[in-house]
């Protein structure tokens, strides 16, 4: 008697799981029809019954309890699911489960909620369409004042500086929808074993921007804000310090330079004379660091004074470091709106950490970029410049660009979701550093 209850219970949980995977299996055959250009997300998704309530994905599966979602289907419709399966689809799309580095759990997740949810309202599929509601609709107009884009970085950002506790639960309670216990906690793979899953999906992105564009005109009627967020997502990460390299030299400086010692003939001298080596290591050595270079900041009221003030703190973190520099070093730091407001020298990291601590925007006009390149040029030409490698120009891309391609290395950068997208001149690098690299530090010492 108890082995046939016991029997007929895991026959219903089996019947449950069965039906729970068709309705699934049912959604993601709706998408394939209505959105072609996420067959290859679809299939790199794996079903599988879990404890997730009523689904959750480590990027490789989408597990369902079969409870949570039947009661879903039951409650919501079929609609509902399928808006599930879509939304957990485009958490890993946008590698959201492997991208929380060391960010507040809580206010990652929310911000990752909204990001996919967002960008499903704009798809105006029927398949996933829900009822928005006032709240939400003023939810995304509160953003969209801020951001261009409506991506989880930098809704996450703006979460932590705008919205009160009592705020962040209703937005929790509003745009809840999927498990995230099985996302990656704190890059726990390391560097040096990333999680496969992300690359997977990094390159599935990739080919799916590129089906997009190329069948836009077909995939318009469902495609939303799709594009931007993709052309948005694909965009290289750069590791500052690495960018920072593009303008340095190579020079002899006084050290030794054990690369090139041969302890062979040293110790074999050592042992033929007593005393007396056959080779000594190298008192100089051939390295390349920062020796000049131009900072100008864009001080226009368009350039946010918080955003500033953050990307001179963490080129400063960059460039305090020791091993960057060479003893004689010479950084301008121009502020320049419609004109050259000040130009300020600095020639070692006392005079650096000095100047971030008493830095005040100056300006606060139109943004015209030539004036910066023009004065650089009037510099040049009475040799106050002598060995010039580069120039970083900080703006937000409302400007007039110089025609004239400068006689050194040239970069513009802006921060992803603060900037108008715009070809910058062929001559020059378009840098676009991610929210999150420029996050405001006190904001992270109250969170923690």
């Amino acid at each position: 008697m108890i082995k046939s209850a016991i029997l007929e219970e895991q026959k219903t949980q089996l019947r449950k799981e069965e039906l729970a995977a068709r309705i699934l299996n049912q959604s993601r055959n709706e998408l394939y029809l209505k959105l072609r250009y996420l067959d290859l997300a679809l299939g790199n998704l794996a079903l599988a019954p879990g404890a997730s309530s009523p689904a959750g994905t480590d990027g490789g599966v989408l597990y369902y309890f079969p409870d949570g979602l039947l009661g879903l289907y039951e409650q919501r419709g079929r609609a509902a699911c399928t808006r599930l399966y879509l939304h957990g689809i485009l958490h890993c799309l946008f590698c959201h489960p492997f991208d929380r580095k060391g960010r507040d759990e809580r206010l990652w997740n929310l911000a990752c909620d909204v990001a996919v949810e967002a960008l499903i309202d704009s798809l105006y599929l029927k398949c996933v369409h829900i009822s928005s509601g006032a709240f939400r609709k003023s939810v995304y107009a509160r953003l969209r004042e801020k951001l261009s884009v409506l991506t989880a970085e930098g809704i996450y950002q703006w979460i932590g500086e705008e919205l009160t506790e009592a705020e962040i639960s209703r937005w929790q309670t509003e745009f809840y929808l999927d498990d995230h216990s099985l996302w990656e906690q704190d890059r726990k793979n390391g560097p040096k074993n990333p999680n496969p899953n992300r690359k997977k999906w990094d390159d599935i992105r990739e080919r799916m921007e590129t089906e997009v564009m190329l069948f836009s005109n077909e995939a318009s009627e469902g495609e939303g804000d799709l594009k931007e967020q993709l052309r948005v997502s694909n965009r290289s990460r750069y590791d500052y310090k690495e960018f920072l390299r593009k303008f340095t030299v190579l020079h002899e400086e006084m050290q030794i330079d054990p690369d090139s010692f041969d302890y062979i003939f040293y110790h074999y001298g050592m042992e033929l004379y007593g005393n007396m080596p056959l080779i000594e290591p190298l008192e100089t050595s051939e390295v390349r660091k920062i020796e000049e270079f131009v900072i100008v900041i864009d001080t226009s009221m368009s350039c946010k004074e918080g955003l500033v003030k953050r990307f001179l703190e963490e080129t400063y973190d960059v460039l305090s470091q020791t091993d960057n520099f060479f003893k004689r070093m010479r950084i301008h730091v121009i502020q320049c709106d419609e004109r050259v407001q000040s130009d300020v020298l600095i020639e070692n990291q006392e005079a650096l950490k000095e100047y971030m601590e008493h830095f005040t925007i100056l300006g606060g006009g139109g943004t015209d970029f030539r004036p910066a390149f023009a004065y650089v040029e009037e510099q040049l030409a009475v040799k106050k410049f002598w060995r010039l490698r580069g120039l970083l120009y900080f703006t937000d891309g409302y400007g007039v660009f110089p025609v004239k391609m400068p006689p050194y290395e040239t970069a513009f950068i802006f921060v992803q979701n603060h900037y108008r997208d715009v070809d910058v001149p062929a001559w020059a690098i378009k840098l676009i550093l991610q929210e999150s690299d420029l996050e405001n530090k006190e904001f992270q010492r109250r969170r923690k």
